[in-house]
C-alpha cells in the first residue's frame, strides 16, 4: 500500500510531559509496543522489517533528511504470519544495514499519528507522522496538521532531528 505522510521527529529529555499533554487533548492511546526495526541495504531509500507487538511489516520509504516537517513516500506490507519468513528471505539476499530496537507508546490526535519513543543508546524522541488515511489529504495538509500538533505539544524546533533512526544507531556505534 502507498501513501504519503508529513513527519518530524524530536529529541527530547523525558517523555513524561508530552504523554501528560496527549492524555489532556484525550488523544487516542493505541497501546505501548517493543520494535525491532532490521534495516537492509539498499540503492535508495530505506526498507526495514519491523517487528512489534502492535505494528509490524515490511516498509520501504523514501524522505529527505531535513529537519522541521518533511514528506516521505512509503509503500507498506503486512505478510502477517509470513512476516518471519519474509524476513529470512530478505536476510539471504540483502545485507542489513542496522538493527534499531525501541519501545514505543503509541497515539493519535485527529490524522497524525504520534509516536513516544525510548531507544536504547540514544535516549528520548517524539515523532509525529500526519498520515494521508484516505487519499484526500494534501501534501499541504499535512504538513498544516505536522506544524499544529507541534505547536500543540510545545515541541521546540531547537531539537528537531533531521535523520532515521537507523542513521543514529549506525552513528553512536562508530563513533
Amino acid at each position: 500500500m502507498h501513501h504519503i505522510n508529513v513527519e518530524i521527529k524530536v529529541r527530547v529529555d523525558a517523555l513524561a510531559p508530552f504523554r501528560q499533554r496527549l492524555e489532556a487533548m484525550n488523544a487516542a492511546y493505541m497501546g505501548t509496543d517493543t520494535q525491532r526495526d532490521t534495516y537492509f541495504v539498499v540503492p535508495e531509500g530505506r526498507l526495514k522489517v519491523r517487528e512489534g507487538t502492535i505494528e509490524q511489516g515490511i516498509i520501504f520509504y523514501n524522505r529527505p533528511d531535513q529537519t522541521g516537517p518533511k514528506p516521505s513516500h512509503i509503500e507498506r506490507t503486512d505478510p502477517g504470519k509470513a512476516l518471519a519468513a519474509v524476513h529470512t528471505v530478505l536476510q539471504a539476499a540483502l545485507p542489513v544495514d542496522v538493527v534499531v530496537e525501541k519501545t514505543r507508546s503509541i497515539y493519535w490526535v485527529d490524522q497524525v499519528k504520534v509516536h513516544l519513543d525510548e531507544v536504547p543508546g540514544l535516549g528520548c524522541f517524539v515523532e509525529l507522522e500526519a498520515v494521508d488515511t484516505d487519499g484526500t489529504a494534501s501534501e499541504s495538509d499535512l504538513h498544516a496538521m505536522c506544524t499544529d500538533l507541534m505547536n500543540d505539544l510545545n515541541i521546540p524546533n531547537d531539537a528537531l532531528v533531521d535523520r532515521s533512526y537507523s542513521d543514529l544507531v549506525r552513528e553512536n556505534t562508530t563513533a
